[in-house]
């Protein structure tokens, strides 16, 4: 087939193909395995040599369509308890269609002045449904972790201004090192971020009072006394258990010590949406730098994350000034995003969120939220009234801890059968959820931030892990 120029009326049949395959696919969803072990020998058929001539449009999407239907991981569904992953509402998928539709390139005002201006309502709107100041600045990311990137680069550029030096200009040599403090609920991605800007992965220092993580802050407030200016990282959510740092505590410190306050509400910062949740994150509007995702708790498509600053003239400056003479200058009113954070060359990334945050409102959201507050609780219940589950942590938001404890298993076999029983879990494939280490001990730890979700669903997940259980153990 050759030059698509040749074949470009081919453009509204294969778009057509897609929405014609859309509505049986999203139909199914709900009722389908995560992952169906039968149709594994298809990703085969995404190989092969690179086609010469190539077989035309219609063709391959239509091989796209037919393998992907049945051999992608069904993560969108309501069956998908593993990692931190939300699905993604009609709403905002269909935005996102419409993102790729019209191929914006949204880092400049001038190439898209309505994706930057999409951008610039997505952000006020988020800073009212997340309860953050309207004066603060924010951009949109990829993901959380480039929002904790774009939040700690604002952090590395304040601290190094105390130290008399522009670290944007003349990078981080003859500086000692940035002292970062956080509990140890810190997750990989701040540790990522940190890692990226060349302040070292371990360069963190965890100050917990226990076990589990949790923050000690007498001891902050001694490591802080002697630290010089530092960077706190305070964490609205962690991932085993789904506890929160105190942050309004971390923000009386930063205060009282001069530092700066970075909070990593990836998936927590949302817990501002329901009554039953806010006193998690109170505090998070006193911070100096916010990140979170859109495609966890949000349930917009990957990839969708969020970073706001108190100050915010610091994205500017951490990332902006380039010298580079075919780029317009900075301005206050038409807004260059790529300045802004770590990317140059961006999709429309808000118009999703405008689509999900235009369609459903923050009655909408509070609903969702609220929804999965119940299902997570409704699973806690069944586990605590179980003979044969141990919940090992209390039901803060919407990740259950807990392990399969049946009887006559001694304590110092449970770990391999946990293990062995995510891994038979996944291989199943009916429903997904994974493994951690908990306070020592190897559990799952189910998430359930899917707006399809039902109390259905979560009950086949007990029922598959007994069924799993019993098979493995013999009984």
């Amino acid at each position: 087939m050759g030059d698509p120029l040749i074949s470009r009326d081919d453009a509204a049949e294969v778009l057509g193909a897609v929405a014609r395959a859309a509505g049986p696919y999203l139909d199914a969803l709900p009722h389908l395995p995560v992952r169906d072990p039968a149709h594994a020998g298809l990703l085969e058929q995404l190989g092969g040599p690179l086609p010469e001539d190539g077989d035309g449009a219609v063709a391959a999407i239509a091989d796209l369509l037919r393998i992907g239907t049945r051999a992608a991981t069904h993560s969108s569904g309501p069956r998908f308890f593993h990692f931190v992953v939300g699905g993604s509402t009609p709403a905002a998928q269909a935005g996102d269609w419409v993102t790729s539709l019209l191929d914006q390139a949204a880092g400049l005002w001038l190439t898209s002045p309505f994706a930057a201006r999409a951008e610039a309502v997505v952000l006020r709107w988020l800073k009212e449904l997340l309860g953050l100041p309207a004066a603060w600045g924010g951009v949109l990311t990829p993901s959380a972790t480039f929002a904790n990137l774009t939040g700690l680069a604002c952090a590395r550029h304040w601290w190094a201004e105390r130290h008399g030096v522009d670290v944007t200009a003349d990078g981080l040599a003859g500086l000692p090192r940035m002292p970062v403090f956080s509990s140890g609920y810190v997750h990989a991605s701040s540790r990522k971020a940190l890692q990226l800007l060349g302040l070292g992965r371990d360069n963190v220092r965890a100050v917990a009072r226990d076990d589990a993580g949790r923050l000690d802050p007498a001891a902050l407030d001694r490591a802080l006394a002697g630290s010089g200016p530092a960077v706190l990282i305070a964490n609205a959510g962690e991932v085993n258990g789904g506890d929160f740092d105190p942050v309004d505590a971390m923000a009386d410190l930063a205060e009282r010590h001069g530092a700066w306050l970075h909070v990593d509400g990836a998936f927590g910062l949302y817990a501002a949406l329901s009554p039953r949740t806010a006193h998690l994150v109170r505090g998070v509007e006193r911070a100096d730098s916010v990140a979170a995702d859109g495609h966890k708790w949000l349930n917009v498509p990957y990839e969708s994350g969020m970073a706001f600053v108190r100050d915010a003239s610091a994205l500017g400056r951490a990332f902006g000034t380039w010298n580079a003479a075919y780029l317009p200058e900075p301005d206050d009113e038409f807004v260059n995003y790529n300045n802004l954070g770590p990317e140059s060359s961006r999709r429309a990334r808000a118009l999703p969120i405008w689509a999900a945050l235009r369609a459903y409102g923050r009655s909408g959201h509070r609903a969702m939220v609220e929804r999965h507050l119940d299902l997570a609780r409704h699973l806690g219940g069944v586990v605590e009234r179980s003979a044969d589950f141990e919940l090992l942590a209390p039901v803060t938001l919407f990740v259950v801890c807990f392990r399969y404890r049946p009887a006559g298993v001694p304590a110092d076999g449970l770990d391999d059968l946990n293990r062995r029983l995510g891994e038979e879990l996944v291989a199943d494939g009916r429903v997904y959820a994974g493994t951690t280490v908990y306070r020592g001990v190897v559990a799952l730890r189910p998430a359930i931030v899917n707006w399809r979700t039902t109390t259905e669903d979560v009950d086949l997940l007990v029922s598959v892990l007994r069924e799993i259980g019993a098979r493995l153990t013999g009984r």
